[in-house]
């Protein structure tokens, strides 16, 4: 949804020229040319072809699209259209204008659309979006505040493409602050520069700037999410990621009659509070489903989101965790999930009735109403399972069967405790790679680099802090200081590098948690791989033992992995995407702290194993 605002222009003026439909040029000015095709104008089934740079394309050519004409409500000064066929990818989306009087003589345009991904996405090289970063007044919990947003949604907007697509996303910052957007999970091969880590591959997008990522989504197909990436503005500027499959290539599971996104996170009040009090920072105000966080004490309001559903579908679920700090657990009452995708891998199917979700991590599910009428609790809660202060707030939504009567009480859920170690266990233990012939898992058998890396929390004096210490977080002991220029432009114009990977070598790397302080859960997220999850165990690795236990068939492919607390995980991957990429606990506290490296993986031989060239709108530092 996008607010364009039409200044001096009084509402009455504006709908007399809207209804004339050809005119659109002329309160739209990057439009340059309106035709008619069919109909008459201003008549639902009325269609027009439009020219102009109405959406940005890389080759600098203007977009053009075909749109027939929906409906048009003189009285709520509203009409839809639907774009039947583009050059821009948007071919099946149904648009929704309306036109409010703003005062003083001007008018507001809402402006938005929607596209069915699973009927309309085309067969398309290229994708165009545009992200406006913009300050936005929200109402939740009984209280209102200006928050961060993407085009002024909480999630932000999906962003729908199809395996293979390149995906072109402009940016453009409105706010007082730097802000950067990575795609997490999102492969960037060669094209690191797109990724979006303030400081290791690109200098933030200052105030009243723009900045174009520009990725291919190659071998990659399922939920992803993206989320700011500076401070803690991914708070709530965060969206869900959908990769569909090549047009006539089909799910490797049953086809699901719909597919429904649900994007969890939390909701804190922090400003510098974990570096300047040496402690972890408030817990937060809610946990929300879709930017919903349910019934809440305190406050009368049941903002709560609301899953409908048909008796006898079988839908697809898309669960994004974009929380800031926490691990989560996801459960609706009295129904089981079969997980068939995590992370945009796919999965051999595994039944349970319980989702486990670090922050970072996806998981697709489907789901069989197979309960008949009722309205049934949906939960997400917290995990941690050491003495560390703990986001202990349920969000809660609610699955409803259609026909279901207003007065109908509500099915609740077990939820599991804050500390059900063997919850996570049982999940993350039961995901495999689904390894068909069409999706092998690929794992590296023999290794060039093994690494050892213990990860934990630890106290170190500070003077300027109120209680004379703070919290540091370390990889092999070392808490890593943000640089003040990029990381891949010093690499790539020859200044410094981190460590050294050299192009398409195969590298294990054993993640040990260590008890400095308290012990707990961290999930780790690498950028610019999928690496799979060989094995795992609680207590010291034995690399005598352990080694021997490792999956090499079937094991998960992830992007982000859960260190267990106190215990230890290992993953392979290989390094075939040159560049600098980031490796970091997915808690951004424990980020804040230093539990954060990067690695550099060198170029191959020729264009095609080497990083691209920074594009020519690189934000500068």
């Amino acid at each position: 949804m996008a607010w364009i605002g039409l200044w001096d222009s009084p509402l009455d003026e504006v709908w007399t020229v809207v209804s004339q439909t050809k005119r659109l040029s002329q309160w739209m000015p990057v439009v340059e040319r309106c035709t008619d095709l069919a109909g008459d104008e201003g008549i639902p089934g009325y269609v027009r072809l439009v020219s102009g740079f109405m959406f940005p394309r890389h080759d600098g050519e203007r977009s053009w699209i075909k749109e027939r004409l929906v409906a048009m409500d003189p009285t709520s000064h509203s009409y839809v259209y639907k774009m039947e066929a583009s050059n821009v990818g948007l071919d099946g989306s149904v648009n929704s204008l309306k036109f409010v009087d703003y005062g003083d003589g001007s008018t507001l345009v809402n402006w938005s659309f929607e596209i069915d991904p699973l009927e309309e996405l085309v067969e398309c090289k290229i994708r165009h979006y545009h992200f406006s970063v913009v300050l936005k007044n929200a109402t939740k919990l009984c209280t209102s505040k200006a928050i961060l947003t993407v085009n002024g949604k909480f999630p932000g907007p999906t962003l729908y493409a199809r395996e293979g697509d390149n995906v072109l996303v402009r940016v453009t910052n409105h706010v007082q602050y730097n802000v950067t957007i990575h795609w997490h999970g999102v492969r960037q091969l060669r094209t690191g520069w797109s990724d979006g880590p303030a400081y290791i591959t690109q200098c933030p997008i200052q105030p009243g700037q723009n900045f174009v990522y520009n990725f291919t989504l190659t071998g990659q197909r399922g939920t992803l999410l993206w989320h700011a990436h500076i401070s803690w503005l991914r708070t709530t500027m965060h969206g869900a990621i959908v990769i569909l499959p090549k047009k006539g290539v089909p799910y490797p599971f049953p086809k699901p009659d719909k597919e429904k996104g649900m994007v969890e996170a939390d909701t804190e009040a922090v400003v510098n509070q974990a570096m300047q009090t040496g402690l972890p920072p408030n817990i937060s105000d809610a946990h929300t489903i879709n930017g919903h966080p349910g019934p809440v004490p305190n406050c009368s309001s049941d903002d709560a989101y609301t899953l409908h559903v048909e008796t006898g579908k079988t839908y697809l679920l898309r669960v994004v965790n974009a929380a800031v700090n926490d691990e989560l657990f996801f459960k609706i009452a009295y129904h089981n999930l079969t997980v068939v995708e995590v992370d945009a891998a796919y999965t051999k199917p595994y039944n349970t009735d319980t989702l486990f979700l670090g922050p970072g991590q996806t998981t697709t599910a489907l789901l069989k109403a197979d309960k008949g009428v009722g309205k049934y609790l949906i939960a997400i809660s917290p995990f941690m399972d050491t003495i560390v202060a703990v986001d202990n707030v349920t969000g809660v939504g609610y699955l409803r069967y259609n026909r279901t009567l207003a007065l109908t009480p509500t099915t609740l859920v077990s939820i599991p405790s804050v500390n059900a170690t063997p919850v996570t266990s049982v999940f993350s233990d039961s995901l495999r790679s689904l390894n068909s012939k069409e999706y092998p898992a690929n794992v590296p058998l023999t290794v060039d680099h093994s690494l050892f890396f213990t990860i934990g929390v630890g106290i170190n004096p500070c003077t300027t802090c109120i209680n004379g210490s703070r919290a540091v977080a370390s990889i092999n002991n070392i808490s890593f200081l943000m640089p003040t220029t990029a990381l891949l432009q010093a690499h790539y114009y020859g200044r410094n590098g981190v460590y050294r990977l050299a192009y398409n070598s195969t590298v294990q790397l054993v993640i040990q948690g260590n008890n400095i302080v308290a012990p707990e859960s961290h999930p780790t997220h690498l950028h610019g791989f999928n690496f799979f999850v060989v094995g795992r165990g609680v207590g010291n690795f034995d690399p005598e033992k352990d080694p021997s236990e490792f999956n090499l068939v079937d094991p998960v492919e992830r992007n982000t992995v859960s260190v267990p607390t106190a215990g230890w995980t290992a993953i392979r991957f290989r390094a075939d995407n040159p560049g600098v990429w980031f490796f970091h606990c997915h808690l951004e506290v424990h980020t804040t702290w230093g539990l954060k490296m990067a690695f550099l993986v060198e170029n191959g031989e020729g264009p095609d194993e080497s990083i691209e060239p920074p594009p020519s709108d690189l934000p500068k530092c």
